[in-house]
């Protein structure tokens, strides 16, 4: 089974690979700066245009920037130390001077990575059960939104769906995002909350997805308390941080 570190080393490998830098670039003390590219094994989540993408492990910010934003780019990581470059009142001085060159702030998120001795066993009173990708076909419904994706069915390789009897009231599904790092999204029916159903699915599908030989990783906004909670009561622990900025249109044309 992998350990902590090996699995903190793919992840950082990867996020290399889905901005065009060297994983070392995410331990050093300094902040780094490098030409924006997507590689060909990136996440498959990232759609293209890009103007920037900033990520932290904690030590610095990495930033992949393409060369129409640079000058802007390197003058807010150098104004502001690096955890307050994800702050909003520092962001809204990189949004007024991106939106001369017609781009803003569009995603922010935060990312978990397993916590791999304290992943729990949980109790659950619904029945458990491991559905693969056949198993999937009539689930593509709003109620299972965050547990598979529409758009990409093709990348929905197996979950784990809590039944109470015949109903499923609560699924986990994992998509093959990158070839070694698999996300999780999880739903459970209102009527079955606060009930432990979603640390049981999210712990037993992170436990098999392990098991696999890949690595679950898991995304929330950090206003999404409820999800920040299940992530950590399942054995996740904050890894990593990331500000992506795209052109203005496309910002504006998810807010209508």
């Amino acid at each position: 089974m992998m350990n902590n570190d090996e699995i903190f080393r793919i992840a950082m490998e990867q996020s290399a690979e889905d901005m065009g830098c060297k994983a070392e670039a995410f331990l050093s003390d300094s902040n780094v700066v490098v030409s924006f590219r997507l590689g060909d094994n990136s996440k498959k989540y990232y759609k293209l245009p890009i103007g920037a993408n900033f990520i932290s492990y904690g030590n610095n910010t990495v930033v992949g920037v393409t060369d129409e934003l640079s000058d802007i780019v390197n003058e807010y990581i150098e104004k502001y130390q690096f955890y307050h470059c994800f702050e909003t009142p520092n962001m809204n001085w990189l949004n007024e001077r991106l939106a001369v060159k017609g781009y803003k702030v569009c995603f922010m998120a935060e990312y978990y990575l397993p916590e791999v001795s304290k992943i729990p066993v949980m109790d659950c009173k619904y029945d458990l059960r491991i559905l693969e990708q056949k198993d999937f076909q009539n689930l593509y419904l709003p109620e299972w939104s965050n547990a598979l994706c529409k758009d990409r069915k093709e990348l929905d390789v197996f979950g784990v769906g809590a039944y109470d009897g015949n109903k499923l009231i609560g699924l986990a599904g994992c998509s093959a995002d990158a070839e070694l790092m698999w996300q999780i999204g999880v739903d459970v029916l209102p009527e079955y909350r606060k009930q432990g159903v979603a640390s049981a699915i999210t712990s037993a599908l992170e436990r098999e997805i392990i098991a696999r030989g890949k690595v679950p990783f898991y995304c929330s906004a950090w206003s999404n308390i409820r999800s920040v909670r299940n992530a950590i009561k399942s054995g996740f622990i904050p890894a990593w941080i990331e500000m992506t900025i795209k052109p203005t249109e496309i910002v504006d044309e998810m807010n209508i």
